[in-house]
């Protein structure tokens, strides 16, 4: 029987989710201390105490606090009815986050927002400057039935820039310009043209405006990419500081945490968030994925099963990031300790009467994924082609509901898993070949703002076979490198390399390998194997 690297872990057991699901995202409710929330200072033509509760509203929508938010506003024209502005906020506001924006989002969400742009415009606008802000909104909902999301998405940034040239005074005309700048970003853009351009925006802002939290928060979201995430380090520091009073500032922060591997300063930020979420919001789900990622990072395996075991504990919600999220840490549990039987069961049980799991099929595709991994990893290949089978008709059902970005996502796990079996199957060049090509595409694309990470990079499972399988270690090497470059202080990557360097014979990189896995876990307890390796590597000669 083929050894797989790491076979040997202790059990975990099949993990099964019951899933139920109550409520929806506007009646979320979020803790009553939402008094620290940062600076903002936005001028509208309306009465004194409108004025005052606008840019409390305003410090809520930076902070993605959308119930709130939209609470703040309807306080507002409670206050003042002929503030328009208000009924624009509620309509930045009903669009939700924009990192997160599906291909379309439903059509009543946006006849709701053109509804509310024509109130602003009854109430009263009283500058040029305030029907600035509601048509530049209106661009992203106006030809909703001719125009596809990413060209109104495309107008709504044209829109906004043009606002921001033309009152040069106007801060938060250029925290929100940059804002959906960064969000209209191309996937397959390596230059990160779109991101930079709002960071070069903000950065200066920041300096500025030391206590607003969208500048932060969005600079944030801009460097959350690999090779630039280094910049977003200073913006990371701050944000949870400048609005502790909103869950989201206490979470984003390890966004960079994570691109850095900063492994215990992400625990310590999304720890703080989960805590203070309540139980109808998804951020406790979402802060508990984050938290299951970091802890196995460090071989903390019993705190990583514990941050599950606190999230399916809480109130289930319906929403993408917290299906995604029950999906995808029983998943990382079973496949970063390289419990493979385990993986291969892992079950959900789907209940038409609660929940169905094909109105978030890149989640269930979390699920059937790693039961793919875990099939082919215990040879049973049979398996694996079920999982492939269903992963391909999940692909089809994100197609349909026009999530583009998901379909190509669940395509390159289906490409995985296929390629897998065929090692389970003793067809080693066709399965290299096909983890090449899945890795080359994953390469190209990058992660959803809702995961930490990919549940297994696609090229830590091209290196992983050619250590294992094809027996061609330097090669092995160079991806393991590869990934870590873009994954640093990842521990299965590192444990690779450490494995790679030391059947080619070079064991100072060996030495190297076995020293960093144990910076990153040699204090944990866990009693994994690679941990033992690494001890011996360090003390021999």
């Amino acid at each position: 029987m083929r050894q797989w690297l790491g076979s040997w872990t202790p059990s975990v057991g099949a993990l099964v989710i019951a899933i139920c699901f109550t409520g929806s995202a506007a009646a979320h409710v979020e803790p009553a201390d939402l008094d620290r929330l940062g600076k903002v200072d936005f001028k509208v033509g309306c009465s004194d105490p409108a004025q005052q509760g606008f840019n409390r509203a305003m410090s809520l929508y930076h902070s993605f606090a959308w119930p709130q938010a939209m609470a703040a506003f309807d306080a507002v024209l409670n206050a003042d009815p002929a503030c328009g502005m208000a009924h624009w906020g509620r309509a930045m506001t009903t669009l939700d986050n924009p990192f997160v924006w599906p291909a379309n989002l439903p059509a009543q969400k946006l006849a709701d927002i053109s509804a509310m742009l024509e109130a602003a415009r009854t109430a009263g606008l009283k500058t040029e400057r305030e029907k600035g802000y509601v048509e530049a909104v209106g661009a992203f909902v106006r030809d909703r039935e001719k125009l596809d999301h990413r060209a109104r998405l495309g107008a709504f940034d044209v829109e906004m820039a043009k606002l921001a040239a033309a009152n040069p005074d106007d801060k938060e005309a250029a925290i929100l310009s940059a804002l959906v700048t960064s969000a209209n970003f191309n996937p397959a853009d390596k230059t990160y043209a779109n991101q930079l351009k709002a960071a070069r925006a903000l950065e200066p802002l920041f300096n500025s405006l030391p206590n607003h939290p969208g500048v932060a928060h969005y600079l944030i979201h801009s460097y959350d990419y690999p090779p630039i995430a280094k910049y977003g380090l200073a913006a990371a520091k701050a944000y949870a500081k400048i609005a502790p009073g909103a869950t989201h500032a206490l979470h984003m922060p390890s966004h960079i945490f994570t691109r850095l591997g900063y492994w215990r300063e992400s625990i310590a930020a999304n720890l703080a968030s989960a805590k203070a979420a309540t139980e109808t919001v998804f951020d406790g789900h979402h802060a508990h994925d984050y938290m299951v990622y970091a802890h196995l990072q460090l071989a903390q395996d019993s705190a990583a099963r514990q941050a599950m075991n606190q999230s399916l504990a809480r109130k289930p919600v319906d929403h993408f990031a917290a299906a995604y999220a029950y999906a995808a840490m029983p998943a990382r549990l079973a496949l970063e300790r390289s419990a493979w039987k385990d993986a291969a069961s892992l079950a959900l049980q789907p209940s038409a009467d609660v929940y169905l799991w094909t109105k978030y099929p890149q989640a269930e595709a979390v699920n059937a994924f790693a039961r793919g991994i875990g099939a082919a990893r215990s040879n049973d290949p049979r398996l694996a082609r079920e999982q492939h089978a269903r992963l391909v008709t999940l692909r089809d059902v994100a197609k349909e509901a026009k999530l583009g970005y998901w379909a190509e996502q669940i395509d390159i796990q289906a490409t995985l898993v296929v390629a897998l079996a065929s090692c389970a199957e003793s067809k080693p060049d066709i399965c290299v070949e096909g983890l090449r090509q899945a890795a080359a595409r994953e390469d190209a694309t990058e992660k959803h703002v809702v995961t930490p990470g990919p549940i297994v990079p696609a090229r830590e499972l091209l290196a992983e076979t050619l250590l294992t399988i094809a027996r061609k270690p330097a090669d092995a090497l160079k991806e393991y490198e590869a990934v870590l470059a873009k994954e640093p202080n990842r521990y299965r990557a590192v444990t690779g390399a450490m494995y790679a360097a030391r059947q080619i014979g070079d064991r100072q990189k060996a030495r190297a390998m076995a020293r960093d896995l144990l910076k990153l876990g040699g204090k944990s307890g866990a009693g994994r194997f690679s941990l033992g390796q690494a001890r011996l590597i360090v003390a021999s000669r």
